[in-house]
């Protein structure tokens, strides 16, 4: 058992509510998520301000490849954006960025810029940044039962010597630790396949405003949220 008497070490967010957030103003879902990414920014800077060593965001999973082409079109472009005019500047600030997810959906450029802005920041170390885009948990959870299955039929390794950790060494997310809180945006309550297995402890906290409202205050009182909190990881209290 532990309190939350700290700042917690890993925080994951949910990004949601750019489509609805355009629609209240009459606006196309493209000026959501263009003010999703201004929202980006001020998080990324308040999680530094307030000592948070591990930031993971969810910014588009393997089933948002379904939305209409023009909407993922739009985000690929933002996307393509990001990683030019924004990577100089987290290295600056001494961030390492990280990506996860299923690649082989990108095109060639958006590999080569993930490609280059991981080996630029790979030495940083005051924020672990991790993007999670054409993500999805359950893909991850496959993928990772395939590789052990893989081995174990090799001889490589013992079938009964897999357990938590092993599994755990086979995700995207191998080398970060577990989330200690996630936060969702735009008042809904479900996960919606982001870091199914990394999450089985993680301190849920539901934010009722869309993505692009949020700010370092909305952040603050996340975590003043999770100090609040007993995590007991299934003992007494």
């Amino acid at each position: 058992m532990s309190t939350t008497e700290s700042t917690p070490t890993h925080v994951a967010i949910v990004m949601d509510g750019n489509g609805r957030w355009a629609r209240a103003r009459g606006l196309p879902r493209a000026a959501g998520h263009r003010q999703g990414a201004e929202a980006l920014r001020r998080t990324i800077v308040g999680a530094g301000e307030l000592g948070i060593r591990y930031l993971t965001l969810f910014g588009f999973s393997s089933e948002n490849w379904n939305r209409p082409s023009g909407e993922v079109q739009d985000l690929m472009g933002l996307l393509r954006h990001y990683l030019r005019s924004e990577i100089a500047d987290l290295h600056a600030k001494g961030a390492r960025l990280r990506v996860i997810g299923d690649r082989g959906r990108f095109d060639p450029d958006i590999v080569a810029l993930i490609a280059n802005a991981e080996d630029l920041t790979r030495g940083n170390d005051r924020l672990n940044l991790t993007l999670a885009i054409s993500y999805g948990g359950r893909d991850e959870i496959i993928t990772a039962v395939r590789t052990l299955s893989a081995d174990a039929a090799a001889g490589r390794i013992d079938p009964q010597a897999i357990d938590a950790s092993a599994f755990a060494d086979r995700l995207f997310t191998a080398d970060l630790p577990d989330p200690d809180v996630v936060i969702r945006t735009s008042g809904e309550k479900r996960l919606s396949n982001f870091l199914l297995w990394q999450s089985a402890y993680a301190e849920l906290v539901f934010v009722d405003k869309y993505w692009p409202d949020f700010g370092k205050a909305d952040l603050e009182d996340a975590v003043h949220e999770f100090k609040r909190r007993e995590r007991r990881y299934g003992a007494v209290g």
